[in-house]
């Protein structure tokens, strides 16, 4: 067997194994971001664990906010504030093993404004646990 079958089919085993698969990952994070630049406040909120954390790095809502509703008044704030939004994605990457899974990315954000953001979502049962919105103001 080849070096490169034998790495996909390992990486496909640590998927099913994690219970997530990295296509359902990514999709999870692409619907997100959708959320997010669609103003649904409710889908926003359902995507958190209970526990989640929420580091948002710069701008006027720079801070870290815990618990899903700390992180979902958050969002009603941003998205009362911007309205609806279109938004591309770039560098869309996901790291799966069986605890959890990771996804960065690099996503533009435009309505009122235009807003570069480093994204590094966490994920653990299919929830986001950890999310990092990091304003990349370079990227303008």
């Amino acid at each position: 067997m080849k070096k490169t079958t034998h790495n996909v089919l390992l990486a496909a085993l640590l998927a099913l194994v994690s219970g997530q698969s990295v296509a359902a990952v990514k999709d999870d994070a692409l619907a997100h971001f959708n959320a997010i630049a669609d103003g649904k406040t409710a889908d926003l909120k359902q995507q958190y664990a209970q526990d989640a954390r929420l580091d948002w790095i710069g701008g006027p809502l720079d801070g870290t906010y815990t618990s899903s509703d700390a992180i979902g008044g958050v969002w009603s704030k941003f998205i009362t504030a911007q309205g609806k939004l279109s938004h591309k994605v770039d560098k869309l990457n996901e790291v799966t093993n069986p605890k959890g899974s990771t996804v960065t990315a690099r996503v533009q954000f435009a309505g009122k404004t235009t807003i570069n953001v480093f994204y590094v979502l966490t994920y653990r049962e299919g929830k986001i646990v950890n999310e990092t919105w990091q304003i990349d103001p370079a990227k303008g």
